[in-house]
This record gives C-alpha cells, sequence and structure tokens, in this order.
C-alpha cells in the first residue's frame, strides 16, 4: 500500500517539475499522463485509466497534480479569471429537505425570509452600481410559490438593469417550475429566455447517482431530470455550468462517472461554460450530524479533483473553476496551482455555504482577486459570464501582499 502524502508533502507539489515527478511514477499513471500533456486531451483515457487516476496516490498523486498544471497552461495559458457578480438568494423556505443544506428554513421559522421582486431588482440595481455585471439568483423551493414567479423576477432584474446578465435557477428550480405551471420542459425554458435569463447554474448536480443523491436528498430531482434539464437548456440556446459536489457519502468511482458524463453531454451539445467542483462543507449538516458523510474532503481530495477534472475533461470542458467560498482563499490558490484557471465571482451577498459552516466569507474584491492571483505568479482578468470577454487587469505587486500558506493545521 502507498503511503498517503503528508499536508506538507502535497503543499509542496507546485515547485516540482514534469522532468524531477516522471521518474518517480508508476510506468501506466506516466504513460497516460504523458499521452494526455502531449494531445491536451483527455478523451482517449480508458474507464480503467480514470479509475487509475482518482485513485492514485503518493508519487503517483503528484505526478497528476503537476501534469494537469502542465495541460492548464497549454490550454488556456497562464490568465485566471473571476467575474463581478452578486449572489441574490430570493428565499431560504424551502420543503425539499436536503441533508447536505443548511440554508434552508421552515416558513414559520424567525429566521425564514422570501424577497418581493422589487427587493430582487434593488439589489440588482445596487450590484450593478458597485461594477457587477452579472446577478447569480437561486433561492430555496416554498410551497404554493405563484406560478410564473421565475419569469416574474427576470421580468423585474431587466426592467431595473437592463444590460445585467441573469445567471439563474438550478435545475430543480426549473423542474418546479415546470410543475407549477403545467408548460413542457422546453416550452418554458424558452419563456425563461425570452424574458432575460442569460445563462443557467449547473448546481442541484451533487452527485448523479440516484443511490447517492437519495441519502443527500429523497426529495430532490433525479439524475435523469438533471440531465434533460441541461441537455434542453443547452438546445434552447441557453447554456450552463456544471458542477460536482464531493467529500460527502460518495466515492472516486463516482467522481470519474461524473466527469465523463458532463463530458459527453459537452460533445452533444457544447453548452457548458465551466466545471465547478464543489466541496461538501460539513459542519451544520444533518448529512454528517447522521453519520452519512465523511467531515467533508482532505487536502489531497480537494488537489486530487481539481486535477482529474483539468485531466478528464480537457479539451471538451476547459475552464475548471476553484470555489473560494468552500475551499478557503488559501487552498483556492494552490488548486490554481492543480489545473484550475477560474476564480468564480465576487459574490457579494454569499448566504449557502456560508450557513453550512464555510469561514471564508460572503465577498471576495476584484482587488483580492487580482492580489491572490498575481501572488502565485499568474495573470489577473475580469471575464464575463460565458468567458467571450476577458480583460486582463494592470498588474499589482506581489510583494505587497502577504498570505500566510500552511495547511498543516487545517488538514492534520
Amino acid at each position: 500500500m502507498v503511503r498517503p502524502l503528508t499536508p506538507s508533502e502535497l503543499e509542496s507539489f507546485p515547485s516540482l517539475e514534469w522532468r524531477r515527478i516522471a521518474s518517480r511514477l508508476t510506468p501506466a499513471i506516466r504513460s497516460l499522463l504523458e499521452n494526455v500533456v502531449e494531445t491536451q486531451n483527455g478523451a482517449d483515457l480508458s474507464l480503467d485509466q480514470a479509475h487509475a487516476l482518482a485513485n492514485c496516490e503518493g508519487a503517483d498523486l503528484l505526478g497528476l497534480l503537476v501534469a494537469a498544471n502542465i495541460v492548464r497552461e497549454e490550454l488556456v495559458g497562464n490568465i485566471v479569471t473571476y467575474v463581478v457578480n452578486r449572489n441574490i438568494n430570493f428565499t431560504n423556505i424551502c420543503f425539499v429537505g436536503c441533508k447536505f443544506c443548511a440554508f434552508s428554513r421552515g416558513p414559520r421559522e424567525s429566521d425564514a425570509y422570501y424577497l418581493g421582486l422589487d427587493e430582487v431588482a434593488e439589489k440588482a440595481r445596487q450590484a450593478w452600481q458597485l461594477g457587477a455585471r452579472e446577478v447569480c439568483i437561486q433561492g430555496g423551493l416554498p410551497r404554493e410559490l405563484p406560478k410564473f414567479y421565475y419569469r416574474d423576477i427576470l421580468r423585474a432584474v431587466k426592467t431595473a438593469v437592463p444590460g445585467m446578465h441573469i445567471h439563474a435557477f438550478s435545475p430543480m428550480e426549473i423542474v418546479y417550475g415546470v410543475e407549477l405551471t403545467g408548460m413542457a420542459l422546453a416550452d418554458y425554458l424558452s419563456m425563461l429566455r425570452d424574458n432575460g435569463l442569460g445563462t443557467l447554474p449547473g448546481t442541484a448536480a451533487e452527485i448523479l447517482d440516484d443511490e447517492i443523491r437519495h441519502v443527500l436528498s429523497a426529495n430532490k430531482l433525479s439524475t435523469a431530470q438533471w440531465i434533460d434539464v441541461i441537455r434542453t437548456a443547452h438546445g434552447c440556446g441557453i447554456r450552463s455550468t456544471s458542477t460536482m459536489m464531493y467529500g460527502h457519502a460518495e466515492t472516486p468511482a463516482h467522481w470519474v462517472r461524473q466527469m465523463r458524463l458532463l463530458r459527453d453531454i459537452q460533445s452533444e451539445t457544447g453548452g457548458f461554460t465551466e466545471f465547478v467542483p464543489l466541496g461538501f462543507v460539513h459542519q451544520n449538516t444533518l448529512l454528517f450530524h447522521q453519520g452519512l458523510a465523511r467531515s467533508g474532503p482532505t487536502l489531497a481530495e480537494h488537489l486530487k479533483v481539481h486535477a482529474l477534472a483539468r485531466i478528464l475533461l480537457a479539451g471538451s470542458i476547459n475552464n475548471i473553476q476553484v470555489s473560494w467560498v468552500k475551499l478557503n482563499r488559501r487552498l483556492s490558490q494552490l488548486c490554481l496551482h492543480a489545473g484550475a484557471n477560474d476564480y468564480g465571482g465576487t459574490l457579494m451577498e454569499e448566504n449557502i455555504s456560508r450557513e453550512a459552516g464555510a469561514t471564508a466569507g460572503q465577498y471576495t474584491s476584484p482587488e483580492d482577486f487580482r492580489a491572490l492571483i498575481v501572488e502565485i505568479g499568474r495573470i489577473p482578468a475580469e471575464r464575463n459570464t460565458t468567458y467571450s470577454r476577458i480583460n486582463i487587469q494592470a498588474p499589482l505587486h506581489p510583494e505587497e501582499f502577504s498570505i500566510e500558506r500552511s495547511f498543516e493545521a487545517e488538514f492534520a
């Protein structure tokens, strides 16, 4: 059995060069990684090879991390992007009962809230004045929601801020909207698009395996429903992100299956803008406290998932985002060394991860992003939602910033 790497050994990988680590790898892992580095495409990896990467340890894991960073540089260069946006969670009232969520409330709880259309529009207006060009709108699923409420949110925001890109409504919310209205899925999505929906968050994916999904949330949409919403949205000209939540009850085999599924969808539709690994934040969740999940990802899992995504999705979904909210800022930098190239959004008002126990805060300013990016020797750039516009930022001086980099205490 290969000895697991210590946090200090893992933390040192950004200083490794391929020629230094390659000779220490097992021949099979070295061969397949060299092939992906050469082709910058993960399409030729077999299922067995993908499983071998997902389960690698020791020097092979270091090799995976280094190779992923090489592939990242070849595919997208040294630019690290971010988007100036605002989260708007219009309600925390929800009947679904996901065990991994600590955000939702019952309608009679003292801290339950429900924003009116004017309030949502005002938050969007404030965001625009602060420089945001995207709002990300999601919420709980309250009973007896007005059947065209999602459409009405779009209208309210577009009336208040016509130029704002609206990135809104998870596939779970889309399924709920279809149930409320009785419309066909394609017709419902087309209606939202025509009323201002720009892109769809590929959230509510968690793990796309119904056995695991039943543990996480027995009432949530099925794997087939998630796929149907995403494929139909792409067919309607609505692009989306793609996500995976890791570090709970899943196994590396689930990571592989999900990434290969996303690659297959992308080959059909071309509609994914990015892949976002989402580490499970366990502290305040029923899933953890009922003994149904481990206590979130280890440092090795965080790095492995980001690197694995870069390798398996290479040539298909080429933007890999770090979720600074779930990782914390220091660990997010390390994941950028492991194949990621995007920092996500400024958010301005993050609630869901914070309620689950995340401590990275609710907002990262563009200046903070620039400092974090320059510190690791990369080039900061502001992007729009679909990566079709990227503005490289003026350089900063990394010596002005001092961010403590020890991960030993956090992951011992």
